[in-house]
């Protein structure tokens, strides 16, 4: 819910956290995750000494993820663009991609996250 937050913020001008001080929002979720992800393998029976590698290949696995998922996501917002741009004249127009992208993307992570908060929340 944060991310939509800042990303709806950021489209109306008004500069977020993240964009302030993108370094702690990353330490903050990092440290966050990493902790529950911890937690859970030490529930799940993993040896102690044997956490830190397994963290770290999880880690590695989650960057490599979120890579070629970024990859993908450009790959398809390039082509949208060229759609749009062949299409309209104007790059400020009813189709602009902030417009068109941006925002309803934001409104649907936004959506998600706050489904999955109110299932969590419910499920203690």
């Amino acid at each position: 819910m944060f991310v939509a937050a800042e990303i709806i913020h950021g489209a109306k001008g008004h500069a977020g956290l993240a964009a302030r001080a993108p370094w702690i929002v990353a330490f903050v979720f990092g440290l966050l995750h990493g902790f529950g992800f911890a937690g859970a393998l030490k529930e799940v029976g993993l040896p102690e000494q044997d956490i830190p590698l397994a963290l770290l290949f999880f880690n590695v696995g989650v960057e490599a993820g979120q890579l070629l998922f970024i990859a993908a996501v450009v790959v398809v917002l390039s082509l949208i663009t060229r759609f749009i741009a062949r299409d309209s004249r104007s790059r400020r127009g009813p189709w602009h991609t902030e417009t068109l992208i941006r925002t309803p993307v934001a409104y649907v992570i936004g959506s998600v996250a706050a489904f999955w908060l109110v299932e969590r929340v419910l499920a203690f």
